[in-house]
Order: structure tokens, then C-alpha cells, then sequence
């Protein structure tokens, strides 16, 4: 059954997922895959849905507007603070502080995401593909996996962030 469905609904959600991927700046696999993530989840609650093509366009439009939603709210540092001024003791202890709680977050984080966050954080500065062979993990896989574990990150780091 859900073999079925999955080859059914390739092609649209392909096809869908390449159209709305530009719009969100996003990756079209990487839509593919949250796509899929919720159609499993779907199927172990609710069972299939009722009209599957429909379901895949909404849900590929919902996808896509929860990532256009992300990248608006998320914003990029300039720079690190350490960077941005100069290197003087203080804020040398207060980076190595920050890093230090960023660290601890990450190997609180669940599953395989804290190898994930720690290859991401290398210095060595790997590739996906290289980040992927490491993990033993489709490369694909890694956009929609690196947003989830940013977003437990987050969750983690939010109240320790509030408390300072």
C-alpha cells in the first residue's frame, strides 16, 4: 500500500517541489524529503489520505511556506562578536564561554544530530557530500535533518540565552 502511494505520488511531489523550491530559496530534495517526513508521519497517525494528490500539493505549499517563513525570521550574524571587536582578554573568555555552552547544547541534542552539528562546526570545513559520507547518510537528507536539529539546538540554547 504505501509502496503503492509513494510511486504514485514521485512524480508530482517532483514536480511540485522543483516549482515551489525556487520560491523559497530552498532546495527542491530538500522540500521532497520534508514532504515525504510528513506523509509518513500521516500515515502512522491518521492512515492515507482520502484524495493523496491533494494532500501532496498542500502539503508541499505548506512545506514551503514554513520555509519561506524560517529563512525570514532567521537572521545571519554580521559578524562574531569576538571578531567584531578587538581581541582582548574579556572577549576572548566570553567567546570561549559561548562556544563552550554551544558545545554542551550539541551533545545534549537527541539522536544522530549531535554528530551532525559537530561535522557542521568542523574546522576542517566539510562539504555535504563529505559531512554525508561521514554519517553514512544521503546527502539529501542533510538540509532537512540539519533544520531539525537547529531547531532542537535552539530550543536548548533559548532559555540559557534568556537567563543571561
Amino acid at each position: 500500500m504505501t509502496h503503492d502511494l509513494v510511486t504514485t505520488l514521485r512524480p508530482l511531489l517532483t514536480a511540485e517541489a522543483s516549482a515551489e523550491a525556487y520560491a523559497t530559496g530552498t532546495e527542491p530534495g530538500d522540500l521532497e524529503q520534508a514532504v515525504w517526513l510528513r506523509l509518513l508521519e500521516r500515515l502512522e497517525a491518521d492512515g492515507p489520505p482520502l484524495d493523496p494528490h491533494r494532500w501532496l500539493r498542500s502539503a508541499v505549499r505548506t512545506e514551503a511556506r514554513r520555509t519561506r517563513r524560517t529563512a525570514r525570521l532567521e537572521r545571519p550574524y554580521e559578524a562574531e562578536p569576538v571578531d567584531a571587536a578587538a581581541r582582548e582578554p574579556e572577549q576572548l573568555a566570553l567567546a570561549a564561554a559561548r562556544s563552550h555552552a554551544l558545545r554542551d547544547a550539541v551533545r545534549r541534542l537527541p539522536g544522530r544530530c549531535p554528530r551532525l552539528i559537530e561535522a557542521l562546526l568542523s574546522p576542517k570545513d566539510l562539504t555535504y557530500r563529505e559531512i554525508a559520507g561521514e554519517l553514512g547518510i544521503s546527502q539529501g537528507s542533510l538540509g532537512p535533518e540539519r533544520s531539525r536539529c537547529l531547531g532542537c539546538l535552539r530550543r536548548l540554547l533559548t532559555p540559557e540565552v534568556a537567563a543571561r
